[in-house]
């Protein structure tokens, strides 16, 4: 598949919804997840081009000590239920103990439930069951934290769950196709090196621009 260059997480959301809108996620009982903090920016264009309600379910990686942002697994919680992946492959190559994933774990842990005090702003999750989920995120790299995220909405016994990324490395891709009912991949470059490569600006995305986009999407769907 061809590279694909996006303006910002904006503009990759509005091209993200214009191609889902072709398929059946404009069901009426679609429902967006952004994975925080950039892929919120990319599901509120999703949730736009549906007419869909969007919400944010907080998923964090779990990076090396050594280098963080290598993800040797992800965490991601429903209510008091936290599911973690992990990527074995990295873990064996990296030769990580018990004790120092445990570590990364409880901090990690501790920083998914600032995340979710400061971005819900005293609103309940939105409730997914029985409903098409669109889990979307900004761009795919060892897939761990979609993953985390995609176990934790099928514990809440949706209809469906659709993985949506603007950009994803092949690997990634092809292992996430296989947990998820429909994948949604823009861009699935063979020579993948980093999700930035795909956007012209990939400015970190503050908390701040996360809690204005939720609190948008909260009075659009009132």
């Amino acid at each position: 598949m061809a590279a694909t260059r996006f303006a910002d997480r904006r503009a990759a959301g509005q091209a993200l919804g214009e191609r889902l809108s072709t398929t059946d996620a404009r069901r009426g009982d679609t429902v967006v997840l952004g994975l925080p903090r950039g892929g919120v920016l990319v599901a509120a264009g999703v949730a736009a081009a549906l007419g869909a309600p969007m919400d944010v379910l907080v998923v964090r990686k779990l990076g090396l000590p050594w280098q963080p942002e290598l993800a040797m697994g992800a965490i991601a919680a429903v209510g008091d239920t936290v599911e973690t992946v992990r990527v074995e492959t990295v873990l064996a190559a990296a030769r990580v103990d018990p004790e120092t994933f445990e570590t990364v774990w409880q901090q990690e842990l501790g920083e998914l439930r600032r995340r979710e005090a400061a971005y819900r702003d005293g609103r309940p999750p939105m409730a997914v069951a029985g409903r098409t989920v669109i889990v979307v995120d900004d761009g795919l790299a060892t897939g761990a934290t979609m993953q985390a995220a995609v176990v934790a909405v099928r514990r809440q016994s949706p209809r469906g769950i659709t993985a949506a990324v603007p950009v994803g490395s092949p690997t990634a891709c092809a292992a996430l196709a296989h947990v998820v009912d429909e994948l949604v991949c823009l861009s699935a470059p063979r020579g993948f090196r980093a999700v930035g490569q795909a956007y012209a600006d990939f400015t970190a995305t503050s908390d701040a621009e996360v809690r204005a986009a939720l609190a948008h999407a909260a009075g659009t769907s009132s």
